[in-house]
């Protein structure tokens, strides 16, 4: 018997969440509180309305290419499939041993079409000072293999998936260039198996916006 578990490999959004340094936190409230709302209500029923202000690259986020092509396809225009139910793999490069991922750990691999998920460890410093300095990274070089084998959504467990230590953003600008999408600020990819899951990372259909907070997850297939 094949059952399936869901792991969510998500940070949690709140209020006051500062996700990248420069960029506004965003700003959770009402819009209509529960003890307002009684008023239009029979007696013992009231609701909330939620009111969110913040950018789009909060929490943890998906980028398709038009965040960084003005012609590109936003998150209206990406197909569904581009987003959801994509066979999954990890490969594992802890930012102790070295801060940035290379061709040579993806050049035996056979990943088109496929979700790649690079697991440095990085998430530990969520929400802290030390995640936004000196983070993991992927090299340029890394970004053209990962072109030519034609991956569909490239994942981090980090700040970036561009060294910020530069004014420079080649790994954005050659998967985003290709349409290959890019995941960032992943986190627990410690709980799932480095192959045999289902990855999804599913974006409201906004148009005109080219990022935005996702649930990301791993559906893992169990035999019992």
């Amino acid at each position: 018997m094949t059952t399936s578990q869901l792991i969510d490999l998500s940070h949690t959004i709140e209020n006051g969440l500062i996700t990248y340094k420069g960029l506004p936190s965003p700003v959770i409230c009402d819009y209509l509180s529960r003890e307002d709302s009684k008023k239009f209500y029979a007696e013992g029923t009231s609701f909330q309305i939620g009111k969110i202000e913040m950018v789009s690259n909060t929490g943890t986020y998906i980028d398709c290419p038009f965040h960084r092509y003005e012609n590109g396809n936003d998150l209206n225009d990406t197909p569904l499939e581009h987003f959801a139910e994509l066979e999954g793999l990890v490969i594992r490069n802890p930012f102790q041993e070295n801060i940035a991922t290379d061709a040579d750990l993806f050049r035996d691999l056979e990943i088109g079409g496929k979700a790649l998920l690079i697991q440095t460890g990085w998430d530990i410093h969520w929400n802290t000072e030390k995640y936004f300095n000196d983070h993991p990274f992927l090299t340029e070089n890394a970004a053209l293999i990962l072109k030519e084998k034609k991956v569909r959504l490239v994942g981090i467990d980090s700040h970036n998936i561009d060294d910020t230590r530069t004014n420079r953003r080649p790994v954005h600008t050659i998967l985003l260039g290709n349409g290959i999408l890019i995941v960032e600020h992943l986190c627990n990819l410690s709980a799932i198996p480095d192959e045999n899951f289902i990855f999804n990372a599913i974006p409201p259909k906004f148009k005109g916006v080219g990022t935005f907070p996702v649930r990301a997850m791993a559906r893992l297939h169990r035999i019992s």
